[in-house]
């Protein structure tokens, strides 16, 4: 047992914190209150001056390999995460087997394609003990890799019936839900009906539906309303991923897009997740270099010395346009500085909103998100502007995520809730990441609780005790006889 006294409790809720005292027993929260009646011998830890919130939770994350091949997970517990959910943007490592990862799975580790069923991808993370728990989607890239030939069509009816198979089997073995990308080539010829059958299938498990949009640009409110009429019809929860008005003919549009997500909001179960930053990061594509859009190498398989410089530059120094570096580069990755503060201000402050970091842990010079996102929404969006309290900061981080996804047991400072613990100074808390040096620890950050096993210390490396989340079932899946 351990006894943490004197913070300012801040639940996860949105309420107001108060200072009180906090009981951990094994892996859960036993008590809180103002002043416990504890056992003299039980040891305490003194929290004066600081915030125990639950530990942070990231809605949209590409951890899957790293969760394996990386399990001490230090880019996100040293930002305060505890969970992460995997699988987004229809990228998920299961249930496809291959050494040649076409884009955008080869945003994920190449050699780990290798989990032929979600339960092999969530034994080898179990087996791999990382420091923080996951939470797996079914990426329905993955699936169109998996059953279809040639995935630049829509799908026939025995593939959709075979997607709907391996989503079955996945759903059954503890996958939260299913995500799509249809941004993305591999899955872009796919047919809404394609989407709704699988849809359906993840609705019968009770599931959600992440979706990284068709189109963030001049087409967002055709997509949003194409995601939110699947997820309705289904009859499962809706995630827009990354929320975005991408490029500058869209600045200013999120003030449509987000009146759209209220409007829905009130049919159907509807939320969104966001980063903090105004840059995204994703693949190369000659088409996001339009010229306007600064944009900086995070990788670069042909010339991976290049790493962190401005494709601008890059190009300059060949004599060619920014589309032939792009194509000289391939495969590769880039950060797009695409968004401007007040569409970011805009949708951050949403209520809907919670928070992702989409963090790519592969890239060579990765996104600072990867490494800030979370210290970063409370820092500069609470603290430093005003925009967010604390307590709503928190929220967006912690309850709200838990809630969307269907963690009863996590999110929350409560009895009986998992002891997922952070524990920091809410005047030092800060990201310290930037684009010039991305892979620099927050400051601010005390301790890391997972599963009630103390995970990190002073930024110091302790026990890992994170583990695959099963989903909170709302009912038994009946198979996918309706698939068609």
């Amino acid at each position: 047992m351990l006894l943490l006294h004197g913070a300012l409790i801040v639940d996860g809720s949105g309420a107001p914190g108060w200072i009180g005292e906090l009981l951990v027993d094994g892996e859960r929260i036993a008590a809180l209150g103002p002043a416990l009646q504890v056992d003299a011998a039980v040891p305490r830890r003194d929290c004066a001056g600081r915030v125990l919130a639950p530990g942070f939770i990231d809605a949209h994350s590409h951890d899957d390999a790293a969760l394996i091949t990386a399990p001490a997970m230090l880019p996100k517990l040293s930002q305060g995460v505890t969970t992460v959910v995997t699988g987004n943007c229809g990228i998920s490592l299961a249930p496809l087997v291959t050494d040649e990862p076409p884009p955008p799975m080869n945003l994920l580790a190449r050699e780990q394609f290798r989990h032929a069923s979600f339960a092999g991808w969530r034994d080898a993370v179990n087996a791999a003990r990382p420091a923080v728990n996951a939470v797996g989607l079914v990426g329905h890239t993955a699936l169109r890799l998996r059953c279809m030939g040639d995935v630049r069509r829509p799908a026939t009816g025995a593939e959709r019936v075979a997607m709907c198979a391996l989503l079955d089997d996945a759903m059954r073995q503890g996958a939260a839900g299913l995500s799509s990308g249809t941004f993305y080539a591999p899955a872009a010829a796919a047919h809404p009906a394609e989407l709704l059958a699988l849809a359906r299938v993840a609705a019968r498990h009770g599931g959600v539906y992440a979706v990284h949009l068709r189109n963030e640009m001049a087409g967002v409110l055709a997509a949003i309303t194409e995601a939110a009429d699947c997820a309705h019809e289904a009859g499962l929860p809706l995630v827009i991923s990354h929320h975005k008005c991408a490029g500058r003919a869209q600045w200013g549009r999120s003030l449509q897009t987000l009146a759209l997500i209220d409007r829905l909001a009130e049919r159907q179960a509807l939320g969104l997740d966001v980063y903090p930053y105004l840059a995204g990061s994703t693949v190369l594509r000659e088409d996001l270099a339009d010229g306007l859009t600064p944009i900086r190498l995070t990788w670069s398989e042909a010339h991976p010395g290049l790493a962190g410089q401005w494709l601008a530059d890059i190009a300059r120094g060949w004599g060619c346009s920014e589309p032939e570096a792009v194509a000289r580069l391939q495969p590769g990755g880039a950060c797009y500085f695409q968004m401007c503060d007040a569409d970011v201000d805009r949708i951050l402050t949403h209520p809907l909103a919670m928070i992702g970091s989409d963090g790519l842990p592969h890239d060579r010079f990765p996104h600072p998100r990867l490494w800030g996102a979370f210290p970063r929404v409370w820092a500069h969006y609470g603290r430093e502007r005003g925009l967010l309290t604390l307590e709503q900061a928190v929220h967006k981080m912690t309850g709200l995520t838990a809630q969307r996804f269907g963690l009863h047991d996590r999110g929350l400072l409560r009895a009986g809730a998992a002891a997922d613990l952070v524990l920091f100074d809410a005047a030092r808390l800060a990201d310290q990441a930037d684009y010039g040096d991305p892979c620099v620890p927050a400051a601010g950050l005390e301790a890391v609780w997972v599963n009630g096993a103390l995970a990190l210390e002073a930024g110091s490396p302790q026990a890992r005790a994170g583990r695959v989340l099963g989903r909170s079932r709302s009912g038994e899946g009946r198979g996918c006889a309706d698939a068609r």
